[in-house]
């Protein structure tokens, strides 16, 4: 079983949105979920502390093909450390399906589902909110900017219109909650969701100069 610190040498050099306190949170939480939901804990540890083991640094363009490439070291990690096949690929399937723009696997199996819940949770309440605002600062984008028609309504950006954290919200952020597969998490995060909507309203009133 891969051991936290070994998975500590993995993100040296991570962007701070995904890097080993983010895997952390995600470990913590997944566990959290196994122990209400069920699941096979031992592939949902290795999963959990895998997920983002390739594809985390900083401007790194393979960014988009991260759950692919973490899947394939995630092989490479736990054959040489004997697992059998069949957990192996239950790992693979967890890390595949744990993106939110996914290109690739839906998570069928309560692993996968449980990993993806966890992974989604640290987007959403106060945790979510210093992402959102560090991932814009670091894309050089602005914490806030109003969305355009066309974003609003097709999730495209007008020429020169930067994705700015509210935007992350506009798009992703506020449906995080309707993606949640388990019941526990979906309870969790109705409440996260709360928080990152205030704090979003918040901002917008600030901006304007009424609050």
């Amino acid at each position: 079983m891969p051991t936290i610190e070994q998975a500590r040498a993995w993100y040296e050099g991570a962007d701070p949105i995904h890097d080993f306190d983010h895997v952390m949170r995600v470990y913590r939480m997944a566990e959290k979920l196994a122990n209400i939901e069920g699941g096979d804990i031992e592939i949902i540890h290795a999963a959990a502390l895998l997920h983002d083991a390739e594809g985390s640094a900083p401007g790194q363009a393979a960014r988009a093909s991260h759950h692919h490439r973490s899947a394939e070291f995630a092989e490479e990690v736990l054959s040489a450390e004997g697992w059998k096949r069949e957990k192996i690929e239950a790992v693979k399937h967890c890390i595949r399906a744990h993106r939110f723009r996914s290109d690739g696997d839906k998570p069928e199996t309560i692993e996968a589902q449980i990993l993806f819940d966890a992974d989604k949770m640290d987007v959403l309440g106060a945790i979510g909110v210093a992402r959102v605002v560090a991932y814009a600062a670091l894309s050089g984008n602005p914490f806030y900017a109003p969305p355009s028609e066309k974003f609003l309504s097709t999730g495209e950006l007008e020429v020169a219109e930067a994705h700015s954290a509210y935007h992350e919200y506009m798009f992703k952020l506020r449906h995080i909650q309707e993606r949640m597969f388990t019941k526990t998490s979906k309870a969790f995060a109705q409440e996260r969701a709360k928080y990152i909507e205030a704090y979003f309203q918040q901002l917008m009133a600030e901006f304007r100069g009424e609050r």
